[in-house]
């Protein structure tokens, strides 16, 4: 089912929160969904809530139920409806169409293992080295299908992070936007949803910077307008490694909301008073929204009390 999001008029500020149901909220998740709802509310702008299920594979039964559920119980308000991008495949199929008549993109029928063997390195691995791009995909089916990138530089600024400068043909290659099995890949899900939604500012995790590029590359051949954007650092372990189901991150209680959106706060480099720990949401909110410092939030990786 399709979902008509195209905005009357946007914000000055219009940001999104958008988790992927994959299991429920953590501390990590939760400093995104902080600091992107009150980089919003602090603008006066609006913040929209987007669930990721693109792939089904992914999606844990009821924890996009429980996503919100939770995000309510911290007085995390959203504006408008909730977006699902399981719902949102003419879109997608939409924006591939007009990249298709562009001649931008190609099937390709390489296994993971061709593209792995590849002899050209990037910066998230092995490049996919252009086997399918000038040639017939040798198998009828299933294939994938890339868009064709280049080599002239993608250059944007972010908030926190400052200059990104990447040549896509060689730091990425030609990448994937939808699999073989028939599931979009992200990279133009997000691109698409964003332009639809009216989305002009992006804060998310540190780990997604590497994939704005490819976003950016994607916004200009769809002829979409570029939010800004605003890359967190993402929360570690004791272990240094990035909370996430996988690394067993405890979910957020939101039984006793206040002290982890406190810890939240505290990674942020925000300094909430004492008092702050007895407050009501409305008040805590209140508080955090007005003495919001941007500044003072850290670049580098955050460790989990």
């Amino acid at each position: 089912m399709s979902q008509n999001l195209h905005p009357l008029t946007p914000p000055v500020y219009r940001g999104r929160f958008a988790p992927t149901p994959s299991g429920p909220l953590h501390l990590g998740s939760l400093v995104a969904a902080v600091g992107s709802y009150v980089e919003a509310k602090s603008h006066k702008g609006e913040w929209l809530l987007r669930i990721e299920n693109l792939d089904p594979m992914r999606e844990v039964s009821g924890a996009s139920e429980e996503i919100l559920k939770v995000l309510e119980k911290l007085g995390m308000e959203w504006d408008r409806s909730v977006v699902y991008q399981s719902q949102r495949s003419a879109g997608y199929r939409a924006a591939l169409a007009t990249l298709e008549k562009q001649r931008l993109i190609y099937p390709c029928s390489c296994s993971r293992k061709e593209i792995m063997d590849s002899t050209l390195s990037g910066i998230e691995g092995p490049v996919y080295p252009g086997t399918c791009r000038e040639h017939l995909h040798r198998r009828t089916s299933p294939v994938a299908w890339r868009i064709r990138t280049d080599n002239k530089p993608i250059e944007f600024v972010d908030s926190l992070q400052g200059p990104v400068r990447h040549r896509l043909q060689q730091d990425i290659g030609d990448f994937v936007l939808r699999r073989s099995d028939g599931v979009f890949a992200y990279q133009l899900a997000v691109v698409v949803d964003d332009a639809e939604q009216g989305v002009t500012h992006v804060v998310r995790g540190e780990d997604l910077l590497n994939s704005t590029p490819r976003q950016i590359y994607l916004q200009r051949r769809l002829d979409y307008p570029t939010p800004y954007y605003l890359h967190l650092p993402v929360v570690v372990n004791a272990e240094g490694e990035k909370l996430s189901k996988q690394t067993r991150a405890a979910p957020v209680n939101a039984a006793n909301p206040i002290p982890q959106l406190i810890t939240a706060l505290r990674l942020l480099g925000q300094t909430p008073l004492p008092e702050l720990v007895d407050a009501e949401l409305a008040s805590f909110w209140k508080w955090t929204i007005a003495n919001w410092q941007p500044a003072r939030i850290p670049r580098n990786v955050l460790t989990a009390p």
